[in-house]
């Protein structure tokens, strides 16, 4: 099984549980970097937190929610070496993985509910990369990162 960060944004609080618990039940081990309360806060050093984790393979994988899942994953996403993608569905999810390697999963608590969450997550966790011309594709986005982020 795996080691799954996860972290979310005031907003996303209330879903992360459920997320976390499901996680477990599928016999994934999961650390939570936060938030631990209500209390505002800022989405991006949250997807900076998971992102650091994913790249230096302290967890294997990702998730990350706020309300739609774009601002969080965006701050990830400026991490060298994270390709995260928002889903609202579990086709995407599961594309995602299979075509781009992603290694970070976010989504809004704002878009979907509990049991969409959950598809998605188990959809996303099930995929698996294919390799071949999407291999070269992920290099390509990998060179791309090379020349612009420092």
């Amino acid at each position: 099984m795996m080691k799954i960060a996860i972290a979310s944004d005031h907003v996303g609080l209330e879903l992360k549980p459920t997320i976390i618990e499901y996680l477990q039940e599928l016999g994934h081990e999961v650390v939570d970097f936060g938030p631990q309360s209500s209390e505002r806060t800022d989405y991006p050093k949250y997807g900076q937190k998971v992102a650091l984790e994913v790249v230096e393979k302290k967890a294997d994988a990702g998730i990350l929610i706020c309300g739609t899942g774009v601002g969080i994953s965006i701050s990830a996403n400026k991490v060298k070496g994270i390709r995260a993608v928002v889903c609202s569905e579990p086709y995407t999810a599961q594309l995602s993985k299979q075509h781009n390697n992603t290694n970070i999963l976010a989504f809004g608590s704002r878009v979907i509910g509990s049991e969409l969450a959950k598809m998605i997550v188990k959809s996303w966790l099930e995929a698996e990369f294919e390799g071949g011309r999407h291999a070269n594709r992920v290099e390509m986005i990998g060179t791309i990162e090379d020349q612009f982020l420092c």
